[in-house]
């Protein structure tokens, strides 16, 4: 089970690897959602988003031979760059719909990428099958231990950087998918900031961590592909991030695609940065859904195609 302590050992192992990533702000996002808005840009992370964090923690304690990983692009660059820092082989398994742009860099980073449908087939039975026939080890997207503390590093930061901004009770949007990210953010939240509450953010449409919280139970999505917020669709909660995020979490918020697409070309006009949609989410939350009091959102990645990027900036 993943502790306070495991995040803080995650914490020394990605010490002088994994990147510092500001907390930004702008007066003009206070302005559109009434009140303070900070985010945690964690698309300027290694790779494009907060995956490095996992990835890397979990090659590190592991000291496998070799790794093998499913992911839609994030999660796979993420081991990709950690195996190649490690000097080991990577095999990783990618949906054959993801982002060109995932997918190019995965093989960059010195993988070797198999591609999948993800509508018909079940990436957890060809990574089992592919691990056991190449001796390789599995490093999980979300549902592992030392996934969920390398990821847990984000809260830290996050409670530190805010106390450097004077906040100390904040709602935390966080996207979620398989709730590698939310889950260890909950946990150092509790640890270290009890006057802050994550709250998972997804895509309408492929909400079942917002519906499992509402019902307290696993609740599945009906379709596995067909959002523009790729980097987050998964079946459901997973069975470690899940206990978790149902004793921590807030009550989760769901937003449209559009809303997305208008919060990447916020942070482009305001903060600079650049977001993709499933990254977005945590602030379109934030700049679109009413609250009191400051709110912090987790910009989990920025690996965009330049067409989904032209997009956002035409709405």
């Amino acid at each position: 089970m993943t502790s306070i302590a495991m995040i803080e050992a995650a914490a020394e192992r990605l010490a002088g690897h994994a990147r510092r990533t500001p907390l930004l702000s702008s007066p003009f996002l206070d302005e559109i959602a009434g009140r303070p808005v900070f985010v945690k840009a964690e698309c300027l992370q290694h790779t494009g988003s907060f995956k490095f964090r996992g990835a890397f923690n979990a090659v590190s304690a592991l000291a496998p031979d070799g790794v093998i990983a499913f992911s839609s692009g994030n999660h796979a660059q993420g081991v990709a760059l950690s195996a190649r820092m490690k000097g080991i082989p990577s095999v990783i398994i990618m949906p054959s719909d993801a982002p060109a742009v995932k997918i190019d860099n995965t093989r960059a980073l010195g993988a070797e990428v198999i591609l999948y449908d993800r509508a018909t087939e079940d990436r957890d039975e060809i990574g089992e099958r592919l691990a056991a026939q190449r001796g390789l080890t599995l490093i999980k997207p979300f549902d592992m231990a030392e996934v969920i503390a390398g990821q847990g590093t984000t809260g830290l930061e996050i409670v530190e950087q805010a106390a450097e901004a004077g906040v100390s009770d904040a709602q935390v949007f966080v996207p979620c998918g398989g709730g590698g990210l939310s889950s260890g953010i909950a946990l150092a939240l509790d640890a270290r900031a009890p006057g802050m509450r994550m709250h998972t953010t997804e895509p309408e449409g492929f909400d079942d961590v917002a519906r499992s919280l509402l019902a307290g139970a696993i609740q599945r999505n009906n379709q596995l592909s067909g959002s523009i917020c790729d980097a987050i669709i998964t079946p459901q909660p997973g069975n470690l991030t899940w206990p978790i995020i149902q004793r921590l979490a807030g009550p989760g918020q769901v937003v449209t695609e559009e809303e997305a697409l208008k919060a990447m070309a916020l942070a482009f006009d305001r903060l600079r940065i650049v977001i993709e949609p499933g990254g977005a989410v945590a602030l379109a939350a934030a700049l679109f859904r009413p609250g009191d009091g400051p709110v912090i959102a987790v910009a989990s990645g920025g690996n965009v195609d330049r067409a989904m990027m032209v997009r956002a900036l035409s709405t």
